[in-house]
Formats: structure tokens, sequence, C-alpha cells
């Protein structure tokens, strides 16, 4: 046997172990972790792909913002606190990135408001002034369950490699928000009539709350699959 047949075997070798090291170290697991931040806030996401085209995910994100609202003439300090876990199916139908996602996210979310007016201020139709009204301590309360819709791109599952980017784009649902208004510390805080003023303060701020029973998400991330 010729030197030139002998090393044939050798140099296909040598062209194959990169080769399969490097397809091994692309090649990646069902499992992966990530984080992401948009509108829900900040996260922690894992996801388990089941084929091709259905992937499993669950996520934690939390929104914690301070910022000043007005409700009918009155400034609040407002406390958005959001606590949403969650737990979706992401349909990949092309096999590739493209995916159309459907879950919920549960958990506690709420906006805690308060206000002491330093002048005159309008409560249900009738002025106040700031001794008679006191300090206003207000909360809205969404549903705890808010279902979830939405469309995206995810290339965690569909490309080799170990590092994914997910940018996802919906809208969550749920009823109604409740509110509850209260004053306190003012010279009419017991008043049958100033109770009925706020009573319909209330309503107003109800009908501003109703706008939240559809949230917009927005979301981007990255993941690093296992």
């Amino acid at each position: 046997m010729s030197r030139h047949l002998r090393l044939t075997p050798l140099v296909i070798a040598a062209c194959l172990i990169p080769c399969a090291v490097q397809a091994q170290s692309n090649e990646g697991g069902r499992f992966a972790v990530g984080a992401q931040v948009g509108t829900p806030g900040l996260g922690l996401q894992a996801q388990w792909t089941l084929g091709p085209r259905v992937v499993l995910r669950g996520g934690y994100d939390v929104l914690d913002w301070d910022r000043d609202q007005t409700y009918k003439g009155i400034d609040y300090d407002a406390k958005i606190d959001f606590k949403s876990p969650g737990a979706f199916v992401d349909l990949h139908p092309f096999e590739n990135g493209f995916l159309v996602s459907a879950g919920a996210y549960f958990g506690s979310r709420k906006i805690d408001l308060d206000a002491t007016p330093t002048g005159n201020v309008n409560i249900g139709g009738a002025t106040f002034t700031p001794a008679q009204v006191g300090t206003l301590t207000g909360r809205i309360d969404l549903e705890k369950t808010a279902p979830f819709i939405g469309v995206g791109y995810d290339n965690t599952f569909t490309l080799n490699g170990r590092l994914g980017f997910r940018l996802l784009a919906g809208a969550a649902f749920g009823d109604k928000p409740k509110v509850d208004l209260d004053a306190r510390g003012g010279t009419l805080s017991n008043d049958l009539v100033f109770r009925a003023r706020l009573d319909d303060e209330e309503r107003q701020i109800q009908d501003e709350a109703d706008k939240y029973k559809v949230l917009p998400v927005v979301q981007a991330g990255l993941n690093f699959r296992f």
C-alpha cells in the first residue's frame, strides 16, 4: 500500500473530528432559561420544547413603579405593583422562529393611590377644602387571572447554538378592575354628604380604571439553551 493511501484515512479523520466537535457544541437541548424586559416588567422564564412546533413556557414578571397620576383633577401618587407569574404555549407553525402564543398571567396586580390636596378640590361634583378632605387613599385591583394571546419571534430552538432571542407582542385580557376610594383625617371624613360625594368620585375613577381591562404586552428577551 502506498504512503498516500495510508495517510488518506488519517486525513479524513482529521477533517471529521473538528466538524463533529463543532456540531456537538452547537447542538442544544430541549430546555432553556432566560430573562426578559417589557410592559409587564422585568422577569425570568423557562422553556421546554416538545418538538419543532410546540414550546411550553413559564415566566414570572415584576413591575414596581411609582408615578404621578391625575384622576378627575386630583393629583395622586400612584404605586404600581404587578407580580405576574404566567404559563403559555408557543406554537411555531412553520417550524421556524415565528410563533403564536396563548396562555394566561396570574397573581397580584394592583395600583395604590395616595393624595393630600393642598388646594380646593372637586370631589363628586362638589368643591371641598384640604382641611375638609384630609388624605385620599385608593386602590385599584386588577383581576388575578388575565388570558393572553400574542405573536412573536423566538429562535431559541430553531437555530444551532446556545443563545436565543425572543420578541413578543400581544394583549392580556381581564374583567373590570375593582376600585376603592377613602378619605381620612379631614373634618368631613365621616360626614354623610361628603361620603356620598366620595362614592361618586370612586365611580368616576372606576370609569378611568376600566381602560385597564386590556393591557398591552411587549417583551424582548434572551434565552440560554441547555
